[in-house]
């Protein structure tokens, strides 16, 4: 079914199986009730569901069963829409807003939006998650049920700084533009180490990943290559397309 609320745009259904609400929010206007709609989405893992967490945090990321280390969170796929910053100057400031808001930017420069939960996850600077070379996310710890999944804002290519909830085995206070130049051998390191399990757990989403990378992932939760570094994700392109 389909609902329109003026900038606001979604899908409510309920799926025969499971028989649970399923909302698919295409534009994000809106406060939810965890009370009343139980969320499910996939491409990101499908083992997860949107939750309130808290008044300060808002809404998250939490995994329904236990996701183990080494596993595919979440990957890139033909639903998530890529814009060039050319596209975002042109749009209107309602649509800049939720671009600012929700995406990320890959290496290029553009802005990524996901068409899933993936936009929910909220930051850690212990993150349970981090973004790999080749256009998905591994879990670099074991993630029990109950748990919110989680990244490190540092590696998305943020446009400023800005402060972050204090965290008690972390210096750090903000996430900073520059975080993927000063961080990504911590990163590495976990992301090299949660490969080992790669070919040991359960991957919902082999077959989501992308034809260029795939030998070359293979090869590397095979011990036979070397890990691209995520710095290979940095983009050093100037943000100037948002009017405030």
């Amino acid at each position: 079914m389909w609902f329109k609320n003026g900038d606001l745009g979604f899908f409510f259904c309920k799926d025969k199986k499971s028989g649970k609400n399923i909302f698919i929010l295409l534009i994000n206007k809106v406060v939810l009730s965890p009370q009343i709609i139980t969320i499910t989405c996939t491409m990101i893992h499908p083992k997860t569901e949107l939750k309130f967490i808290s008044p300060e945090i808002g809404y998250g990321l939490v995994a329904t069963e236990f996701i183990p280390k080494g596993t595919i969170t979440w990957i890139y796929d033909d639903f998530d829409r890529t814009f060039k910053p050319e596209q975002v100057a042109a749009m209107r400031q309602i649509h800049k807003d939720i671009i600012r808001k929700y995406s990320y930017r890959d290496n290029k420069g553009s802005y990524v939006l996901c068409w899933d939960h993936a936009r929910f996850v909220n930051h850690s600077f212990n993150s349970n998650c981090i973004s790999t070379a080749y256009n998905f996310e591994l879990a670099v710890l074991d993630i029990q049920a109950g748990e919110e999944l989680t990244d490190d804002y540092g590696y998305l290519n943020v446009s400023e700084p800005f402060d972050c909830i204090e965290e008690a085995d972390s210096m750090r206070r903000q996430v900073l533009p520059d975080d993927l130049l000063n961080f990504h051998g911590i990163w590495d390191e976990k992301l090299i180490d949660s490969f080992r399990y790669f070919n040991k757990v359960e991957q919902p989403f082999m077959d989501l990943i992308q034809p260029e990378f795939r030998d070359k992932v293979m090869a590397i939760a095979n011990g036979t290559a070397v890990m691209d570094s995520i710095l290979t994700c940095y983009c050093n392109v100037k943000e100037e397309v948002f009017v405030y």
